[in-house]
């Protein structure tokens, strides 16, 4: 029997913004446990010394701080990955379980990174993926909301009316093992 991965992904050109969709997505009832944020790392000039995470304490310091600080508070699970191609890249929310998932399995395949490995897993196809992937190395941020079908639907609508740049709603079937 199979199940269906559903997920709304939104890029975002700033972290207000994306943080502005977040704290809307809180509003409107969402299980912050179903979203994951990915963003690459900043450049030295904006002086990031470091990132750890201990249970549910996370320090990072830079010019974005207290917005990676406030995001990991309410997402489930945070991670930081070096990915060639993309840089350092940090990724909160259950994405992380599936980009380790990527890299244990070897499913990087073809053209894609561990991440896309990870998008490729929960159903995004290949073509979204590179525009992901592209729209991260510009400095862009991604928000992927995970859910049933209306959610995702409703999902989608929220990150366009909070400025996502674009916005897709993804469905792929899953093998349970």
């Amino acid at each position: 029997m199979s199940q269906t991965h559903n997920s709304a992904v939104g890029i975002f050109g700033t972290h207000l913004d994306a943080e502005s969709a977040v704290k809307e997505l809180q509003k409107a009832g969402y299980d912050m446990k179903k979203l994951s944020v990915v963003a690459k790392d900043f450049q030295t000039e904006e002086n990031v010394i470091g990132y750890y995470n201990t249970g549910d304490r996370v320090a990072t310091w830079g010019k974005f701080g207290l917005f990676w600080g406030w995001i990991w508070g309410l997402l489930f699970g945070s991670a930081f990955f070096i990915i060639p191609g993309l840089g350092p890249v940090m990724v909160g929310g259950p994405l992380v379980n599936w980009l380790i998932g990527a890299l244990e399995a070897a499913a990087i395949v073809g053209t894609l990174s561990a991440l896309g490995g990870a998008l490729s897993s929960i159903g995004i196809p290949e073509d979204s993926i590179i525009r992901y992937e592209t729209a991260l190395k510009a400095n862009k941020y991604l928000l992927i909301v995970h859910g049933s079908p209306d959610e995702v639907g409703t999902a989608k609508d929220i990150l366009i009316q909070n400025r996502a740049e674009e916005a897709h709603v993804h469905h792929a079937p899953v093998s349970q093992h």
